[in-house]
């Protein structure tokens, strides 16, 4: 396990995970890992390349030479994300590559191929490390967890107007369907289920402001920022 601190942020799609690591990145000056973009990197890349969403084994091979990088912007306020070179960050952000990956996400051969990968992020100064299963499997003896969680309805309102936004043609029904199927295959998983670490912080977002997440979240932090300096 990495001697660098880390600090996970678990939890389903449409609570603010993303926000809120791209500010404690900024505010700490850490790195930044985006486990579920690495998933979606991996969708993307077997859709690309024809390779069966039910072949294991090819998907296995296709994730041990993924080359995939992230980069904040010089405004901080966007991860921008690359695949052998290429910018791919709004290809991903659809809901068929992450439905895509959330159906990749289930395979131990794939999971195993990409855990030591994740695990490479954890660089000095530290590591602010965004997923699923961050706290439980890929670095449990993180310092602190949280893991955020919102009402089925609210995810999925906060997914469609992020969608809207970025021009993706969706409607509501479509998108409650393929959240709670996508809730459903990561929750019940052999594999790293989506649940919280027992030692994890919970955070219900579902009546909160982002900026009040934030806030809940960096004075969690800041207790022992000054330890990890």
């Amino acid at each position: 396990m990495p001697d660098n601190p880390v600090i996970t942020i678990d939890g389903p799609s449409g609570v603010g995970k993303g926000t809120v690591c791209l500010f404690l990145a900024r505010e700490t000056g850490w790195h930044l890992l985006d486990s579920g973009a690495i998933y979606r990197v991996l969708a993307y890349a077997a859709l690309s390349r024809k390779i069966s969403l039910e072949d294991e084994h090819s998907l296995s091979d296709l994730a041990c030479d993924l080359n995939v990088v992230f980069k904040r912007s010089n405004s901080e306020e966007k991860l921008s994300i690359f695949l052998e070179n290429k910018e791919i960050t709004e290809q991903i952000r659809t809901e068929e590559c992450g439905n895509a990956a959330s159906k990749v996400a289930k395979y131990p051969l794939v999971r195993k191929a990409l855990l030591n990968r994740q695990r490479g992020f954890s660089k000095p100064p530290g590591l602010i490390a965004d997923g699923r299963d961050m706290g439980t499997v890929v670095f449990p003896d993180a310092r602190v967890k949280i893991f955020l969680n919102a009402s089925p309805e609210e995810r999925v309102n906060r997914r469609y107007k992020q969608l809207k936004e970025q021009g993706f043609s969706v409607t509501l029904a479509r998108l409650s369907a393929e959240i709670a199927e996508r809730d459903t295959r990561d929750q019940l998983r052999t594999e790293s289920p989506l649940k919280p670490a027992p030692d994890a912080v919970v955070i219900d977002t579902t009546d909160l402001m982002i900026e009040q997440v934030i806030n809940q979240i960096w004075d969690i932090i800041k207790q022992d920022i000054s330890e990890f300096s």
